[in-house]
C-alpha cells in the first residue's frame, strides 16, 4: 500500500493507477484534513464565503439562506453532472480519483474527512464512477466531468464494476459503502479542480515514456539492418550538441547496440585510405530519418521529461477554490482552479508524440521502398512479388493514423471560448487538450505496431537474425510468438493489435 505523505511522485502514481497498488493515508495527513474543515466551519460561521453561503460562478451575487447551505451543494452537483460522449478509461478515472485525493488531502479545502476516505475506497476496490469526456473547459478546473465523481461520492449516478456498468446505490449496497457527508462545501470542493485533465494527462506521460523507449529501440533495430555506421551515436559527435536529451538517446543507442555485429566503424571502411571508386556503392551517410534519431528524439525526450515535472507539481498542488489556510486563518479567494499550466504542457506532449509518429512512419517508408533502401523487396514482401503483397496494406493504416495526428496535434491552450455569461472569460480547454493528447499516443502505438511487424519481417528477409545485437534478437523472439514469419498474405489486424498490446504493456 502507497501511503500518502504530503508529496504524490510520479512512480507512485504509475505504481497505484497502473499497477494496482492501494492507497492509504498517514495520520498527519487525516490531521490535516481534518483541521481544515474544523477551520473553515468555524470560520465561517458570520463571513461570506464563495460557495458556502453565496452562488456559484456569476451567481456569487446572490446570498444562500443557512437552511439551504446543504442541499446548494447537492444542487451545484447535480446540474454540472451534464457530460457526454464516450466514457474516460478505467485507468484515466482511476489517475483523476488519485489527483483529486491528493489534492484535497494537502489540507487548504475544508473538505469533510469522508470524501477523501470514500475516494480512497473506489481506488483499492476498483469502482470507477462513469466521467464522460465532454463537458470540461478547464477553468473552474474539471467541472463537469468532477460533477460525475461527486454524484457517485454521494450515491447517486453511476459507475463501472466487475465489468458491468450498474448504478451507483446498488454497487454502495453490496460493498457496504456509505456516501460523504455534505457539510459545508464538499461539493465544490471535490468538483471545482483540475484533477481530470491531471491524472489523464500524468497517464499520458506514463505511456509517451513507453513510446520512446520504443521508437528508439525500433530505430536501433533498423539502424542494424542497414548496417550503419556508428558516429551519429558516438559520445563526441552528440557531446558537442549541448543537448542532455540527444546526449541521453545516443547513450541509450549505444547501449543498445554494443553487441551487434552489424553496425560498422567509419574508419574501417571509408577512412582506410584503400577508397578508389568515383560512385561509391554504400551510403557514405545514411537517410535523416535514420542518422538524425538523437537530434529528433532527444527533443521529444526532453519535452516529456519536462511535461512529467510540471504536472507531478500540479498533482501536488492545491488547486480550488477558495483556499482554506489554516496556518494563517484565513480564506483566500483567486483561481488556483484554472487550468493553463495542464492544457499547454499537453499541447507540448501532443505535438513531440506525433513527431515521433511521423519518424516512425519514414523510417516504415524507408523499408518498405525498395527503391530507396536498395536491399529489401518491395513492401518487404517475402512471398511471391505482384501475387502476394507483404505490408502493403499495413502502410495505408500507419499513413492515414500519422495523418490524422499531424491535424490534432493543433493547439487547444490558444482555443479559449468565453461562457458561464461570461464569467469565465478565458479558459484552458486543459482536459480537452489531455484527452486529445491520448488520441494522438494511442495512433504512436498503432503506427509503431505496424513499424515493428515491418521491422522483424525485414530481419527475416536479410537472414541477419543472428547477427543483430541481443537487445534487438530479444525483441524478435518475443514478437515471432504471437507475429509468425508470413510469406502468404494474412489478415493484418489481429496481427497489429497483438503487437500493439505488446508496446503498451
Amino acid at each position: 500500500m502507497k501511503v500518502i505523505e504530503g508529496y504524490l511522485n510520479i512512480a507512485d502514481f504509475e505504481a497505484i493507477v497502473f499497477h494496482g497498488n492501494k492507497v492509504g493515508l498517514n495520520e498527519k495527513v487525516s490531521k490535516k484534513i481534518e483541521d481544515s474543515f474544523e477551520f473553515l466551519k468555524s470560520f465561517s460561521s458570520n463571513k461570506i464565503i464563495y460557495g458556502v453561503n453565496t452562488g456559484f460562478g456569476p451567481m456569487a451575487q446572490y446570498r444562500i439562506d443557512d437552511d439551504k447551505r446543504i442541499q446548494l451543494q447537492y444542487n451545484l452537483i447535480r446540474s454540472h453532472a451534464s457530460g457526454i460522449g464516450e466514457p474516460l478509461s478505467a485507468i484515466q478515472v482511476k489517475a483523476a480519483i488519485l489527483a483529486r485525493l491528493n489534492s484535497v488531502s494537502l489540507g487548504y479545502s475544508g473538505i469533510h474527512p469522508s470524501v477523501v476516505a470514500l475516494m480512497q475506497e473506489l481506488i483499492n476496490r476498483d469502482i470507477t464512477p462513469l466521467i464522460f469526456s465532454h463537458g470540461g473547459v478547464g477553468a473552474s478546473g474539471d467541472l463537469v466531468q468532477l460533477a460525475h465523481l461527486a454524484l457517485v461520492l454521494i450515491g447517486e449516478g453511476e459507475v463501472f464494476y466487475k465489468g458491468e456498468r450498474r448504478p451507483t446505490a446498488e454497487v454502495f449496497e453490496i460493498e457496504e459503502l456509505k456516501p460523504v457527508n455534505i457539510e459545508i462545501r464538499e461539493g465544490l470542493s471535490i468538483i471545482n479542480g483540475t484533477s481530470v485533465m491531471t491524472g489523464i494527462g500524468l497517464v499520458n506521460v506514463v505511456n509517451a515514456k513507453k513510446l520512446i523507449d520504443w521508437s528508439l529501440a525500433i530505430s536501433c533495430m533498423i539502424t542494424e539492418m542497414v548496417a550503419a555506421y556508428d558516429d551519429h551515436i558516438s559520445e563526441e559527435l552528440n557531446a558537442v550538441k549541448l543537448h542532455n536529451g540527444q546526449s541521453e538517446v545516443a547513450k541509450r543507442m549505444r547501449t543498445h547496440l554494443a553487441d551487434s555485429q552489424l553496425i560498422r566503424k567509419r574508419d574501417e571502411h571509408l577512412y582506410s585510405g584503400e577508397n578508389s571508386e568515383k560512385v561509391f556503392k554504400d551510403k557514405v551517410q545514411e537517410y535523416y530519418s535514420i542518422r538524425c534519431v538523437p537530434q529528433i528524439t532527444g527533443a521529444i525526450l526532453e519535452t516529456v521529461i519536462s511535461v512529467e515535472s510540471v504536472l507531478e507539481k500540479e498533482l501536488n498542488s492545491a488547486n480550488d477554490n477558495p483556499i482554506i489556510d489554516v496556518d494563517s486563518q484565513h480564506v483566500f479567494h483567486g483561481g488556483n482552479f484554472h487550468g493553463d499550466y495542464v492544457s499547454l504542457e499537453m499541447d507540448k506532449l501532443k505535438i513531440v508524440i506525433t513527431k515521433l509518429t511521423m519518424l516512425a512512419e519514414r523510417q516504415l517508408n524507408y523499408l518498405l521502398n525498395a527503391k530507396i533502401n536498395e536491399m529489401l523487396p518491395p513492401f518487404v514482401n517475402l512471398g511471391e512479388l505482384g501475387f502476394n503483397f507483404g505490408m502493403q496494406g499495413a502502410q495505408f493504416t500507419a499513413t492515414s493514423t500519422t495523418a490524422e495526428s499531424q491535424t490534432l496535434s493543433n493547439p487547444m491552450y490558444v482555443h479559449s471560448i468565453p461562457n458561464n455569461n461570461d464569467n469565465q472569460d478565458i479558459v484552458s480547454m486543459g482536459t480537452n487538450s489531455a484527452l486529445i493528447a491520448d488520441k494522438v499516443i494511442e495512433n504512436a502505438f498503432q503506427v509503431l505496431s505496424v513499424q515493428l511487424i515491418t521491422v522483424v519481417q525485414a530481419i527475416e528477409a536479410l537472414g541477419c537474425k543472428e547477427k543483430v545485437s541481443g537487445k534487438t534478437r530479444k525483441i524478435y523472439d518475443e514478437v515471432r510468438t504471437f507475429v509468425p514469419a508470413f510469406k502468404e498474405d494474412m489478415v493484418m489486424y489481429p496481427l497489429i493489435q497483438n503487437v500493439k498490446s505488446y508496446l503498451s504493456k
